[in-house]
């Protein structure tokens, strides 16, 4: 595999930021959510962002 440059490194950083922040997010949304439904769904945006971020990480392994 190719070394990462620092620019694709910084933005690695920054996705994994951003969806790390996703998942906080939606998870609190989903304890917080009353409607059955509603919170299911969340929890399942919450886990699809959870594997975002397991794929970019992966990218610097």
């Amino acid at each position: 595999m190719n070394s990462i440059s620092e620019k694709e490194l910084l933005a690695l950083n920054d996705l994994l930021g951003e969806e790390e922040l996703l998942i906080k997010k939606f998870k609190m949304l989903a304890n917080h959510a009353e409607d059955e439904e509603i919170k299911d769904k969340f929890e399942q945006i919450s886990e699809r962002h959870q594997k975002h971020f397991d794929s970019l990480y992966k990218q610097l392994g």
